[in-house]
């Protein structure tokens, strides 16, 4: 396959119709926002209201944790993704729940957006900082905060610093960036941030929302190119990352990290 048709497999893979494209629950996001809320207003004299927040809601797929913090707070949405289909399927689902008209939609690549001096009082950053890397992410999403402006981004973290050697070798060839707590928090700070708080997502926000339903995608695909031994080679990679997951959760897990300047 050129790079184009893995492009296009992934994308049959992870569907705009999944519940979620990646770990994370509406709990977790509406608990991170509660924080992120809380600390702005003891920030303040206490009774400052943060009507019409921006948020920029930075690789937002399909919207799972838009529509949770449009019907949440009194906000203005900047939703950015570059695959079409899921800003389509994020337009859909804000429509149904009632909150177009909180939610901008459009379509970018997060490492070039171009905002000419654009700056947010919010930035959500859920599992997407990876793609430049999480210190360099930190540092984009501060060029883009107003002052006092708040940053939410979870994270692919290590829990615990002695995993087997199968887990750490899979990630060393799939995430080999990926660090400890205490590491992305000192990136954090070094990024000239305050830390509000951080939490790890329940094991539960893996499965349901989307190992789950990811599982039950990879099934009839892996039938369907049951002949084609480069998709194939795709479809088990994504079923080892769950077996890994199922094996050993308890050495690493996405954090959420929240935080302010």
């Amino acid at each position: 396959m050129n790079e184009q048709e893995q492009m296009d497999f992934f994308y049959e893979i992870f569907d705009a119709s999944m519940p979620r494209l990646g770990p994370g629950d509406a709990a977790s996001t509406l608990n991170a926002l509660d924080i992120l809320l809380s600390s702005r207003i003891s920030q303040s004299d206490g009774s400052k209201s943060f009507a019409k927040l921006r948020i920029l809601d930075l690789g937002c797929g399909n919207g799972a944790q838009t529509i949770q913090l449009a019907k949440r707070a009194e906000c203005e949405i900047l939703a950015v993704d570059n695959h079409q289909p899921f800003l389509d399927e994020l337009a859909r689902r804000a429509a149904a729940e009632g909150v177009s008209g909180k939610i901008k939609i459009q379509r970018g690549d997060m490492r070039n957006l171009g905002f000419d001096g654009e700056v947010f009082d919010v930035i959500w950053a859920e599992g997407c900082l990876f793609i430049m890397g999480f210190r360099e992410g930190l540092a984009m999403c501060r060029s883009m905060l107003a002052p006092g402006g708040s940053l939410a981004a979870s994270e692919l973290s290590w829990l615990r610093p002695d995993p087997p050697d199968e887990c750490r070798q899979f990630f060393e060839n799939v995430y080999p960036a990926m660090a400890g707590i205490e590491t992305n928090l000192a990136a954090i700070k070094d990024c000239g941030y305050k830390i509000q708080g951080s939490f790890t997502l329940p094991e539960s926000a893996w499965w349901e929302p989307f190992y789950h339903p990811l599982e039950d995608r990879l099934r009839p695909i892996r039938k369907k190119y049951a002949e084609d031994p480069e998709r194939n080679e795709m479809v088990e990679l994504i079923q080892k990352e769950i077996d890994i997951y199922r094996k050993y959760s308890n050495y690493y897990g996405n954090v959420f990290y929240l935080m302010h300047f």
